[in-house]
């Protein structure tokens, strides 16, 4: 039987480091009530004209390939997780082949927000599953400090988020003991029908 399993694991964050400090200046907050609320002291923006979504993915799994000891030309399938693509039309897993030397492969962007690199994984384990690929890349890339309102009325929300990427390289294995184990949503209680 097909299971998939991790066995490349990369990042990429950009280098302008923003602390808890510098949104003192910028809103009435402090780095206590941050930290006490979210654990953050540091988030990264991404610099204009050098960082895009799919650049800083490409990163991301330049270092994922390498720790799994393969090649892009090796990769079946890729799938990338943003709510932030460089365009919305093409997909940034289209664009991120341009950055890697990949094969003409399929690509599926998945735009789920928060949970998109869980849905990612999810589905690179359904495709390892039923044996149509062996080897697949799932990219999370988010690009938020551009879009974020740091001002009073938005303190709640713009100290948590920043810039950056990660990368999975998912594989076959035939081992049960090593593999990815994702959790089964199932609804509580009669649902109510849309339709009727």
């Amino acid at each position: 039987m097909n299971y998939a399993r991790i066995t490349g694991l990369g990042f990429y964050v950009p280098d302008t480091i923003i602390t808890n400090a510098d949104l003192e200046q910028l809103m009435e907050t402090s780095d206590e009530w941050i930290t006490t609320r979210s654990g953050i002291k540091e988030r990264r923006f991404f610099t204009e004209g050098r960082d895009t979504v799919s650049k800083m993915g490409a990163c991301a799994a330049e270092i994922a390939l390498e720790r799994a000891g393969l090649q892009p030309k090796d990769i079946d399938f890729i799938i990338f997780a943003t709510l932030s693509p460089d365009y919305n039309f093409p997909g940034s897993g289209v664009l991120l082949q341009r950055h890697l030397p990949f094969r003409e492969i399929g690509a599926l962007d998945v735009r789920t927000q928060c949970s998109g690199f869980i849905y990612s994984l999810s589905i690179a384990d359904q495709y390892i599953r039923s044996g149509m690929y062996e080897n697949i890349l799932v990219v999370g890339s988010e690009i938020q400090s551009n879009i974020l309102e740091t001002s009073n009325r938005n303190r709640d929300f713009a100290v948590l988020f920043g810039d950056g990427a990660g990368a999975a390289v998912v594989q076959k294995t035939t081992d049960p003991q090593h593999r990815i184990l994702l959790p089964i949503f199932t609804p509580r209680g009669n649902m109510p029908k849309i339709c009727s």
